[in-house]
């Protein structure tokens, strides 16, 4: 007899097909209403009677997992990387753990850090923008196809009309060192892509093996020294009791002043007054963010307005190859339940 099984986020057909052998797969949540037309009573109602719970970013606070749990729910799963939809406290008050997708978005997160990272370096973003506002234009032709016949076409002398002048001279990330805090999944794609471009890693993770961290070809260092070495520091630390507010005056002091800080994890790990003061009284060079304290971010808020920061809205981990990873780990885990084995991607906290 199969398995009930109710599916509320995409998963491979390929796995689909493996999956239905055991089981009777009702799709349900956002997958069959989509994305934002979903209430957690919705969801409540939905799953409930079936053996195996797969979410995606549906809520599943104690009374809807009490009920699921109570009409026989032996297994769930969350396609996120961080499954605080679901109140995982009842789980384990049941003994039931909590599949989830750790690092889906570990691909998606570090190529937009590296983005992010060579944009600062040369200052794409102020001078894409200002283009766009007409800055170091020439007056509007009539015939914009119509140029002169010359063999190399130059801007101009490097004066203070020229954009170097204005944005300034950027430089190369060849050779320079890149701290990495916290050496977890996003961590070390970041690792991997900067030491091809030519970086020297140091890394600080004090939970992680200096062999793990050195066997990707990066240098397993203590705080002080990738802070005081780094020409560039990436943060990737998960948000703690003990990391909230870590990234404090007390590192940006023992940063080089010529040095930038990029973030693309989670704001609550800086402490937001330090962090301000340390760029409004040039302790480091810059930065460059995609997360805030408040998000939306607020229209006034003063990073907004340097120069030397640049800012995107939340938008590093999340492209269109995301799904296919948190589905493609999310069917791993529903196939070892049904297979017994043990699950490889359980959320502990």
């Amino acid at each position: 007899m199969k398995k009930k099984l109710v599916l509320c986020t995409q998963l491979p057909k390929n796995r689909m097909e493996e999956i239905e052998k055991y089981c009777d797969i009702t799709i349900a949540g956002e997958l069959k209403h989509g994305k934002g037309n979903v209430t957690e009573e919705m969801t409540k109602a939905e799953c409930e009677g079936y053996e195996i719970v797969v979410l995606g970013d549906e809520y599943a606070g104690t009374d809807t997992i009490n009920s699921w749990i109570e009409s026989g729910m032996k297994f769930i799963g969350v396609a996120k990387g961080t499954p605080v939809t679901v109140d995982n406290e009842a789980l384990k008050a049941a003994g039931i753990p909590l599949a989830y997708t750790p690092g889906r978005n570990r691909v998606a997160v570090a190529e937009f850090n590296i983005g992010l990272m060579i944009a600062v370096a040369r200052n794409l973003a102020l001078s894409a923008a200002g283009l766009w506002k007409g800055e170091h234009t020439s007056p509007a032709k009539e015939d914009i196809y119509d140029v002169p016949d010359v063999k190399n076409v130059t801007f101009g002398p490097l004066d203070e009309n020229h954009p170097f002048t204005d944005y300034g001279i950027g430089f190369e990330l060849y050779g320079k060192k890149l701290g990495i805090a916290g050496y977890g999944a996003i961590g070390r794609e970041v690792a991997v892509r900067a030491k091809a471009l030519g970086m020297e890693i140091l890394a600080y993770d004090p939970y992680m093996p200096a062999e793990v961290i050195e066997k990707d070809g990066a240098k397993a260092v203590d705080l002080d020294t990738m802070l005081s070495q780094s020409d560039m520091v990436s943060i990737h630390l998960p948000v703690l009791e003990s990391t909230k507010a870590m990234v404090n005056k007390d590192w940006f002091t023992k940063m080089k002043p010529t040095a930038y800080l990029i973030n693309t994890a989670r704001a609550a790990v800086i402490d937001q007054k330090d962090f301000v003061e340390a760029l409004q009284n040039k302790e480091i060079a810059g930065a460059a963010i995609d997360v805030y304290w408040e998000e939306p971010v607020p229209a006034n808020h003063p990073l907004l307005s340097m120069r030397n920061v640049l800012c995107t809205p939340h938008m590093a981990g999340l492209t269109t190859d995301v799904d296919n990873w948190s589905g493609e780990m999310m069917s791993q885990e529903v196939l070892a339940y049904l297979n017994n084995e043990e699950l490889k991607y359980v959320w502990k906290r």
